[in-house]
């Protein structure tokens, strides 16, 4: 029985308490030496390159669909060091008509994603729903009716314009009858290093007539293409909008 007792004991002495613990660290070693790479590479891609986004809400109906997931190219205006707003070398600077994902000002840990409408020093001005820059009023074509359906899944009337800039055509939506502070802007003159955005469904979007302009420093890059898209509103999951997979965004 002495004898017993003693090979027990002996097997309990023989079990480092630290050895379950090293174990785990080796594991972990490990696993960061296979995999730390990759990850690290990821991160650096999303935060220099590429940067995968969803819509929210509906001020960018019509060219984006709530429940879209694009891509925001953050090559666009230059490249930044890694995890950082710190730019290394610039490329462009947006122009009027590009779609962007910025640091909402009030809140930089919110990202926004507007339409770019004028750039520094211009002028910007808005009557009865009617978009002038720089004295110039932007020409917009009626198109037809559209029926907006916002993040309630509750539809209302819209009309849907195409509005010209000297860079393209683009989509736009008005809620008819709807004015006020919206529909009335301006004049106001864009600082520098600054921009003035707007959604693209302009009485259903807080933009820079709600509460100012970007600081160019914001901008984390330029919406480039949806790669996925879901409709909310359709069953308790959800449907595939497989006809807006890969549409380019302009």
């Amino acid at each position: 029985m002495a004898e017993n007792k003693k090979d027990l004991d002996e097997l309990l002495d023989d079990e480092d308490p630290g050895s379950t613990g090293e174990r785990a660290g080796a594991w972990l070693w490990d696993l960061l030496k296979t995999w730390g790479p990759a990850l690290l590479a990821v991160l650096v891609i999303r935060s220099v390159v590429a940067e995968p986004f969803r819509i929210p809400s509906g001020s960018m109906v019509p060219t984006l669909e709530i429940g879209d997931y694009i891509i925001v190219n953050k090559f666009s205006y230059g490249l930044h060091f890694p995890f950082t707003t710190h730019q290394l070398v610039p490329v462009g600077d947006p122009e009027r008509g590009d779609i962007i994902v910025f640091r909402f000002p009030a809140d930089p840990k919110v990202d926004y994603i507007k339409r770019v409408v004028a750039l520094p020093g211009d002028e910007v001005l808005v009557r009865r729903n009617v978009l002038h820059v720089n004295g110039e009023r932007v020409e917009k074509e009626y198109v037809e009716g559209y029926n907006f359906v916002d993040d309630n899944c509750t539809p209302s009337p819209t009309e849907l314009y195409s509005e010209t800039f000297a860079e393209g055509p683009h989509t736009i939506l008005y809620s008819p009858g709807t004015g006020g502070r919206l529909s009335e802007f301006g004049p106001f003159t864009v600082p520098a290093d600054e921009i003035f955005v707007m959604g693209d469904n302009r009485d259903n979007s807080s933009d820079s007539r709600a509460w100012g302009t970007v600081p160019m420093v914001n901008i984390k890059g330029r919406a480039m293409v949806v790669w996925l898209s879901w409709d909310h509103c359709t069953g308790k999951v959800g449907t595939l909008r497989l006809s807006r997979f890969g549409t380019v965004l302009k």
